[in-house]
């Protein structure tokens, strides 16, 4: 269970984000589509500070980046970014530790967001199993078993994140239930309410789980929730969904992907936008 450390803030962010993004191939599809999302919701200012992409990557190796080339800890110490999101795969992860501290020190009043992903082939296994083929079919599952596949892993990092926050004293960490947002839009597809998406193989674009575009706009909505503690339901259909010209991919579908996205956002303790959803409702 999800432990929240203090009661969340209740206002929307409407002035645009510094955000730097660190993450690994489930993450750093965002910043574009951030941006994009942005636009459409009237929020000005919001500027893209760097990213940090290394491939099945956990925090601690973000941290790790030479420091020449550790392009995260240069925009942090400028005292300049808003946001820093991470994307952590399992815990224990010393690096949340380690760039919440610099990115404290640099701007109290910083925010983290911790992104807690699916899991690939739809089991726990490290990264190096996936050198070895496995059967299995993603639309075989149902919301309760990915949830129980997954409830441990999100236990640890929620865990995790509660712990920081105490030793931070504050709420500077998180949670992006981007892992949730994906379970229970693969519920939807498979009983029938999911707009164009008919299965939910069609929400990854290979056999270990790379989130197809569908899953890539899921993710950000979920994101743009948390950062703005602001509903996306309602915006215009972002650019990467139109530009793939696929009919089934209708006004319907992007509904559900704002819809899924908020509900897994604002049920989430952990998230800071719990007490906003009755205010942004009707947004």
């Amino acid at each position: 269970m999800a432990t929240q450390t203090t009661a969340p803030a209740v206002a929307p962010i409407t002035q645009g984000r510094r955000i730097f993004y660190t993450g690994h191939s489930f993450h750093v599809f965002i910043p574009p589509i951030m941006q994009n999302i942005a636009d459409d919701a009237g929020i000005a200012g919001q500027e893209d500070l760097g990213l940090s992409s290394i491939g099945g990557s956990r925090v601690i190796q973000h941290w790790d980046v030479p420091e020449a080339a550790n392009h995260a800890k240069a925009a942090l110490r400028t005292g300049r970014v808003d946001v820093l999101t991470l994307a952590p795969i399992f815990m224990p992860d010393d690096g949340m530790e380690k760039f919440a501290a610099l990115a404290l020190e640099k701007n109290p009043e910083v925010r983290i967001t911790v992104q807690e992903d699916w899991l690939w082939r739809d089991t726990v296994e490290p990264i190096e199993n996936l050198k070895t083929a496995r059967t299995f079919d993603y639309d075989a599952m149902t919301g309760a078993k990915l949830l129980t596949v997954h409830a441990p892993v999100f236990q640890s990092i929620d865990e995790a994140v509660a712990a920081l926050n105490r030793k931070f004293g504050k709420n500077v960490l998180r949670i992006v239930p981007a892992g949730q947002a994906v379970i229970a839009l693969r519920e939807r597809i498979r009983t029938g309410k999911a707009g164009g998406l008919r299965t939910q193989t069609e929400l990854f674009r290979d056999r270990i789980g790379h989130p197809a575009v569908p899953t890539q706009v899921l993710v950000a909505y979920c994101h743009f929730a948390v950062i703005y503690r602001r509903s996306p339901v309602g915006l215009p259909m972002p650019k990467i969904m139109a530009d793939a010209h696929k009919p089934e991919w209708n006004d319907a579908t992007v509904r559900v992907l704002q819809e899924v996205a908020w509900e897994a956002v604002t049920q989430h303790p952990q998230s800071g936008v719990c007490d906003t959803k009755a205010a942004n409702a009707a947004k």
